[in-house]
C-alpha cells in the first residue's frame, strides 16, 4: 500500500471544521474556485493544526447514500445534499442495479490503514488509488450523531442528534441517545427488562432517512443487523425505512446482505466489533486486531457471495484514539471546571457543557481555556454554530446544543466521576473530537 501514515502527533492535533454540500472541499459544485458555502477560518484552524486541508462537502459520510441513489437510478436529495448525482461523481461510484453499502462502527481510516498487514481483503482495496484517500464524518465524531447524518443524509444541527448525551429541553434532563432513556438515572433493577424511550426517537430525529425517501419511490431497501437493533431506538430515529432482516451470527447477517443484493436496489450491512471492543480493550490490543481480522473476513465473504455486478461500498462512523491516563482530567476534582455548569453532555473527546441559571457561556469557557490550555478547542454554542459545527441549525435543535462546546486534542479525556460509572470513565480507546484519527474515516469502493 502506497498510503503514507503520519505520525501519532499529527494524528491527534485537531484539524479544520468539515463543510457540508455538494462540491469538493474548497471547490464550487461545478468545480470551480471556491466553494461559496466552504470552510471559514475556524478556532480549529486558529490553533494551527497539522494536516490542515479542508474536509467535507461531498466527500464526507452523509453524502454516502445521497451518492448511493444516485448510482442505483433513484437520486434522492436531502437537505444538505441536493445533487445526489455530484456526490456520486466526487465519490467515484459507479452506477449499478444494486448496491450494498457496508458501515464498520469504530474502524477509522487511520485505524486501518495502520493494522492492513491482517486484513488481505481490505488491503486490496487499499491498493487502489480511488480508496486512499479518507472522508470526513460529523463532529461529533461519535456513533449516534454519524448514524443520524448517515441515515439522513444531513448533519448533526438538522438531526437533533449532536452528542451520545445532551439535553432534552422539554424535561431539563439529559438524554442517552443510544436508548433514548435519561442519562443519569439508577440503572434498573432488572438489567434485562428494557427501559421505555424517554421520548419518541421520530419526534426527536425529524428529518427523513435515506431508506424512507427510496422506498417511497418503490425502491427496494433492506437492512441486515443484529435482532436487538431491528425497531431499537437508535433504528428508529436515524435508519428507519428498511427492511430490516435480523441474523444472529456474523456470518448470518453477511448472507442475508447477499441474498437481498440479487434484487435490484440498495442493501445496509452494520458491523459493530470494532467500536466494542475498542471501547472495552483499545483499539491497539491483540484482541483489537483480532476482531478486524474477523471483520475482513466478513467482508471478503460478502464479496465472494454478492451477485456479480454488485457495487459494494465500505465506511465507518468515526476512528478511535487511544487514551492517555496520564492526561485524563476529572471534572468531579476540578472545582474551577465544574463551576457554573449544571449539566456535563456528551462523551470524553467531546463535552456540552450545560450552563447554570445566571452564567453566561462566555466566563465558563474562559475558565476552560484558562485551565486546560492546548489540551483543548473550546467554543461556545454560537462559536461552534458559526464555524459549521453541526453543520445547519434548526431552531429546535439550538437548545438541545450545549452552551459550551469542548474538543480534546492529543490524547486527552474528560470524564466526571459524579455521573459515570468507573468503566466509562477509564475506557481505553474513545473518540468523539476533532482530530484526524477520529474524523477521517474509510470510502472503499468494490465491484463483485
Amino acid at each position: 500500500m502506497s498510503v503514507e501514515t503520519p505520525d501519532m502527533d499529527e494524528l491527534l492535533r485537531l484539524v479544520p471544521t468539515a463543510t457540508y454540500g455538494d462540491a469538493l472541499p474548497g471547490r464550487t459544485a461545478d468545480g470551480h474556485g471556491d466553494a461559496v458555502d466552504g470552510h471559514r477560518e475556524t478556532h480549529a484552524n486558529a490553533r494551527g493544526s497539522g494536516s490542515g486541508s479542508e474536509r467535507g462537502g461531498a466527500l464526507h459520510l452523509s453524502a454516502v447514500l445521497p451518492a448511493l441513489s444516485s448510482a442505483i437510478g433513484h437520486p434522492t436529495p436531502t437537505a444538505v445534499h441536493a445533487d445526489p448525482k455530484a456526490c456520486q461523481r466526487a465519490l467515484g461510484l459507479p452506477d449499478a442495479s444494486s448496491a450494498v453499502v457496508v458501515l464498520v462502527d469504530g474502524l477509522g481510516y487511520w485505524n486501518l490503514a495502520m493494522r492492513l498487514g491482517h486484513a488481505p481483503y481490505l488491503r486490496s482495496l487499499m491498493n487502489e488509488p480511488a480508496n486512499q484517500r479518507p472522508i470526513a464524518t460529523c463532529a461529533p465524531s461519535t456513533t449516534v450523531a454519524a448514524m443520524a447524518s448517515f441515515g439522513t443524509g444531513t448533519c448533526p444541527g438538522l438531526t437533533g442528534m449532536a452528542g451520545y448525551t445532551q439535553l432534552e429541553p422539554a424535561s431539563g434532563k439529559l438524554i442517552q441517545l443510544i436508548q433514548f432513556k435519561d442519562a443519569l438515572a439508577p440503572k434498573p433493577a432488572n438489567p434485562h427488562v428494557p427501559v421505555p424511550p424517554m421520548i419518541d426517537p421520530r419526534d426527536l430525529q425529524r428529518e427523513p432517512t435515506v431508506f424512507e425517501l427510496l422506498a417511497a419511490q418503490g425502491v427496494r431497501v433492506t437492512s441486515s443487523g443484529l435482532p436487538k437493533f431491528s425497531g431499537s431506538p437508535l433504528t428508529e430515529a436515524a435508519l428507519r425505512g428498511s427492511d430490516y432482516r435480523a441474523g444472529v451470527t456474523p456470518r448470518d447477517r453477511v448472507l442475508a446482505a447477499a441474498r437481498a443484493a440479487r434484487e435490484p436496489g440498495l442493501t445496509y450491512l452494520y458491523i459493530r466489533d470494532a467500536d466494542k471492543v475498542g471501547h472495552n480493550h483499545g483499539w491497539d490490543s491483540e484482541n483489537w486486531v483480532a476482531t478486524f481480522e474477523h471483520i475482513d473476513a466478513q467482508l471478503a465473504l460478502l464479496r465472494r457471495n454478492a451477485p456479480a455486478g454488485t457495487l459494494i461500498v465500505i465506511v465507518a462512523d468515526h476512528g478511535m484514539v487511544q487514551t492517555d491516563p496520564d492526561r485524563r482530567v476529572d471534572i468531579a476534582d476540578e472545582p474551577e471546571l465544574s463551576r457554573g455548569v449544571a449539566l456535563v453532555g456528551g462523551e470524553p473527546r467531546s463535552l456540552m457543557l450545560y450552563a447554570a441559571d445566571g452564567e453566561s457561556a462566555e466566563t465558563i469557557a474562559g475558565r476552560w481555556r484558562s485551565r486546560l490550555g492546548e489540551s483543548v478547542l473550546v467554543r461556545t454554542r454560537d462559536e461552534a454554530i458559526a464555524d459549521g459545527l453541526f453543520g445547519p441549525v434548526a431552531d429546535r435543535v439550538r437548545p438541545m446544543i450545549g452552551d459550551v462546546i469542548v474538543q480534546a486534542a492529543g490524547a486527552a479525556t474528560f470524564v466526571d466521576s459524579r455521573t459515570q460509572s468507573d468503566k466509562a470513565t477509564h475506557l481505553p480507546s474513545v473518540h468523539g473530537s476533532q482530530t484526524m484519527l477520529e474524523m477521517d474515516i474509510p470510502c472503499l469502493i468494490d465491484v463483485a
